[in-house]
């Protein structure tokens, strides 16, 4: 029982980042470029505060830390800007998507033979991830916002795929928010940001609250899960920011959206829920 509530309080948490930036940012409280530093700034304090209860060091000097900040870099930059657009819902399922059908594809070509199953499944997904891309009528995503939610759920992908062989994955995190922080301040800071405290606090929040002690919570439970539960409680995520988008932000998702979410969504989970492919059989052998 305190497994999955503390499992429902981290999923809640990764939720709440979507409908946090979309409230900040299209409420017109904080620009993008602002959030984002903002964000990224509280998440380094909150953990570092982590690794120094701990009692443990922070590895900045590692190569690894390049990949980890530049992909939190596209991660941190695509999700808030594509949040002037995007609903809170729709941009959490598209991220959602992309960064499961990237891991997904990762496997496949790192020699993780998929079953006819899995691949059905992935098909599935994918179409419900175009659906939702598509423009168009019927609450379906600006082009804009979808690309850069596309461009955070890369970034992200990236990052937990470089993240993976981390021993201490707690202490990675922090090294790469704060390694991120220079990064962004090259990229984003100009004479557009705009500040309030409204948006301010936000994005303490989000940073702070629902991303770094999330994060944290997140790597001490995932040990206790096994891998395909994992990724499947994983799929409440979407729908969890959905949820929340229409009772705190009044958002409706319309029909092709919630289409696109069940395709989605169903896509994955009948593939992350396939048993592994036995060693020395390959898909085409195996009738799943």
């Amino acid at each position: 029982m305190r497994l999955f509530l503390l499992t429902f309080v981290t999923m809640l948490a990764f939720a709440a980042n979507s409908v946090l930036t979309r409230m900040a940012i299209d409420g017109g409280h904080i620009d993008p470029s602002g959030f984002a530093m903002i964000r990224v700034l509280s998440g380094a304090v909150v953990l570092g505060m982590v690794m120094t209860v701990k009692g443990g060091q922070l590895p900045l000097l590692r190569r690894a830390r390049i990949t980890g900040a530049l992909s939190l870099a596209a991660y941190m930059i695509g999700f808030s800007l594509a949040y002037l657009t995007l609903d809170a819902g729709l941009g959490a399922l598209i991220l959602f998507g992309v960064v499961q059908m990237t891991m997904f594809a990762h496997a496949a070509w790192s020699g993780a033979g998929p079953t006819a199953r899995q691949i059905a499944g992935a098909g599935v997904a994918f179409c419900g991830l175009l659906l939702a891309l598509w423009p168009g009528p019927g609450g379906q995503a600006d082009p804009l916002g979808a690309g850069l939610m596309v461009l955070a759920g890369l970034g992200w992908a990236a990052y937990t795929i470089a993240g993976r062989q981390s021993a201490d994955p707690t202490a990675a995190t922090a090294a790469n928010f704060i390694l991120c922080l220079p990064v962004l301040a090259i990229l984003l800071i100009g004479p557009a940001l705009e500040v309030r405290p409204t948006g301010v606090a936000l994005a303490v929040v989000s940073g702070g609250l629902t991303s770094g002690l999330g994060y944290a919570l997140w790597y001490s439970v995932l040990p206790r899960l096994e891998q395909s539960v994992a990724a499947i409680v994983q799929l409440s995520v979407p729908i969890l920011a959905i949820l929340g988008g229409a009772l705190v932000l009044g958002e409706r998702p319309g029909a092709i959206v919630i289409a696109a979410a069940v395709l989605v969504l169903g896509g994955i989970g009948w593939a992350v829920s396939a048993r592994p492919l036995p060693a020395g059989r390959t898909a085409a052998r195996r009738q799943d």
